[in-house]
């Protein structure tokens, strides 16, 4: 599908690109599995695109969700001395007939008879994170065909990967973004070829083949350096607005906060003030009433505003205005985030809150592309967003301001996973993860010596060997949900067990029914205290109360004076219990374990049995999501 040689003078590629282009041509000779490429805003994806489709043997796709990218891309093609159709009704080209077509996923879609020919062997989704994809199954791509995919709606991304796999069934589907996750979902592929777990096992994107971290592209003076300011003298509170089910803030919500507010002439000022020897300044609004205000306030034969409701035309006008330089400041609200090219841009404004790390980065990547006489980029933060600039290695929201990311060593496998969480000096004292990513390889016989069927996860590990290489995500959980019926652990949210399929027993109903019980008590958990002390036969022992917000308590008792003692006590609480699981803290003492008791954690519920005369805690729920309250301000107890 992918040929491997270069036999014509091309365009010269950075070393990155050429190993991208190589790493997918490796990945598809051996797998149909789609897969991902990570370059970062201005790295050269077209580039990379192009070198590409200018090496497939068969007919190649390149699809872009707006036409600005379309014609980027094709260009980038052209450059080669090739040519290449357009199939975009926005740029009033529909051709087809040539081996390689770069189109607008709106105009393919309402074209589809032009590519079920089966020829197409390579489809290219050029920022693919816009899109949400399922990994689907044969009948599954008939649904997604005729629109018919269960009661989720199917893209349109969709409707054509269906079709040309109806046509070609080994077709090869590439994805590139420079910000490889989406709101709400998390990472968009499942493995990385650096050997760890990423996204969910079902995503569509099963492999990231190549990622240039942009820290690297800075470093090697690629793109233009970051310099992050926040504006600690006038800003937004963003802080008390919830978004809504899609990730994003309602416009009302938004103007709640920006709209007259007093701190805008101020913000204003401060751009205006930093950009003073500056080329080029872009401003992200938060609404159009805001992006008004915001160009009020500027210079108006230096500003111009740019809106989703701003006519085609007069849209072309003004960009070609700020990128000859006639404009210095260009306001926008969410229009100017992808598939906008001004290299001279050296400030960003942002004066939004983003809802999502990949928002945040195609902002600033509006600003690093190098350009003479421009050394770095301003990135100027007026809404406390909580992002890094750098690609970060987790793509969940931050838990709060104070978390960072720790590395955090699986103790089965041995991966450094890295997760939000907290440090005390080089000790980590808590994080958020819940699975070890590591990704482990292992050999065996290939399933035609075994008369296995192929398992879909293996690819061949040597021709004519009869060996395979088997990759499967480390089964090491953090925290977990543990099945009452066969004892398995099981992330968090799961809702039936993956080891026995039988249903997790609802937490709600845990509640509900200890609540019922004459002989039960639940325990809303306010507080968690610690305590090193001796038992009623004078032994020491560890005492641990959980109180509730009425004031009742219940206790466990732990001995930690052997190693027996502290094997069950590591086994039965601190695995639950620790704010850092698998940190390798372990107490030898019942005194140790109070005085670092900032280590532990608290549960959200307890349900206690009665004992005899004595009460004893019979279960705790951690992570507790449901109908019922929990406790304000829980915590541990000093």
């Amino acid at each position: 599908m992918l040929k491997s040689s270069s036999d014509s003078a091309v365009p010269r590629l950075r070393p990155y690109q050429n190993q991208a282009v190589d790493n997918v041509i490796a990945h598809f000779r051996g797998s149909d599995d789609p897969a991902v490429v990570v370059l970062p805003t201005g790295s050269g994806k077209s580039l990379v695109i192009a070198e590409l489709a200018r090496r497939a043997r068969g007919r190649v796709l390149v699809l872009a969700h707006v036409r600005e990218l379309v014609e980027q891309n094709h260009a980038k093609y052209l450059a080669y001395g090739l040519e290449a159709d357009i199939f975009s009704a926005g740029l009033g080209r529909k051709e087809s007939g040539r081996q390689v077509v770069f189109g607008s996923v709106q105009s393919v879609v309402n074209g589809l008879d032009d590519f079920a020919t089966g020829e197409f062997t390579l489809l290219v989704i050029d920022e693919c994170h816009r899109v949400s994809l399922a990994r689907d199954s044969g009948d599954e791509r008939q649904k997604a065909a005729s629109g018919k995919a269960g009661q989720r709606a199917v893209s349109t991304y969709e409707k054509v990967i269906a079709r040309l796999r109806e046509a070609r069934p080994n077709l090869k589907v590439l994805g590139l973004t420079a910000t490889p996750y989406r709101l709400g979902e998390g990472f968009l592929y499942h493995r990385h070829y650096h050997g760890m777990v990423k996204g969910p096992e079902n995503t569509f994107f099963r492999d990231c083949v190549f990622e240039q971290p942009l820290r690297v592209m800075v470093r090697q003076g690629y793109l233009a350096e970051p310099r992050r300011i926040d504006g600690a003298m006038a800003f937004y509170d963003f802080s008390r607005l919830t978004p809504q089910r899609n990730g994003q803030f309602a416009e009302r919500d938004l103007n709640g906060v920006v709209q007259g507010n007093r701190a805008t002439p101020q913000i204003i000022h401060d751009v205006i003030q930093r950009a003073h020897d500056r080329q080029g300044v872009m401003i992200f609004a938060a609404t159009v009433a805001h992006a008004e205000e915001v160009r009020e306030l500027l210079p108006a034969t230096e500003s111009a505003l740019i809106t989703g409701a701003t006519p085609g035309p007069e849209r072309e006008r003004l960009i070609a205005a700020f990128k000859a330089r006639e404009l210095k400041y260009l306001v926008n609200v969410a229009v100017l985030t992808t598939g906008f090219d001004a290299p001279h841009v050296d400030v960003i404004a942002i004066l939004r809150p983003t809802e999502s790390v990949g928002l945040y980065q195609q902002i600033v990547g509006r600003g690093l592309r190098l350009s003479p006489g421009k050394t770095d980029c301003l990135i100027l933060d007026y809404a406390g967003n909580p992002w890094e600039l750098y690609a970060p290695e987790i793509a969940q929201t931050r838990p709060d301001g104070e978390s960072e990311p720790v590395q955090v060593e699986c103790p089965e496998c041995g991966f450094a996973n890295t997760f939000w969480g907290k440090r005390d000096g080089d000790f980590v004292i808590e994080h958020h993860g819940r699975r070890c990513q590591g990704l482990l390889f292992t050999r065996g016989q290939s399933p035609a010596k075994s008369g296995r069927s192929n398992p879909g996860k293996e690819v061949d590990a040597g021709a004519g060997s009869g060996a395979v290489e088997s990759r499967h995500q480390c089964t090491f959980r953090f925290r977990f949900k543990v099945c009452e019926q066969c004892g398995g652990e099981n992330d968090i949210a799961a809702r039936s067990c993956g080891h026995c399929g039988e249903r997790l027993v609802d937490p709600d109903d845990k509640l509900r029914d200890a609540l019922k019980l004459r002989h039960a008590r639940v325990l809303r958990v306010s507080g968690m205290q610690l305590e090193a002390t001796t038992n009623g036969r004078g032994v020491p022992r560890l005492k641990v109360t959980y109180h509730d917000e009425d004031g009742e308590t219940l206790d466990e008792w732990f001995g930690l004076e052997t190693p027996a003692q502290q094997h069950v006590f590591e086994r039965v609480f601190l695995r639950h219990h620790l704010r850092a699981p698998a940190s390798g803290w372990r107490p030898q003492s019942a005194e140790q374990a109070a005085a670092e008791a900032y280590r532990l954690r608290a549960p959200d519920f307890v349900i206690g049995r009665k004992s005899g005369r004595h009460w004893r805690v019979d279960e705790k729920l951690f992570d507790y999501v449901g109908r019922y309250r929990k406790a304000d301000g829980a915590g541990i107890d000093d």
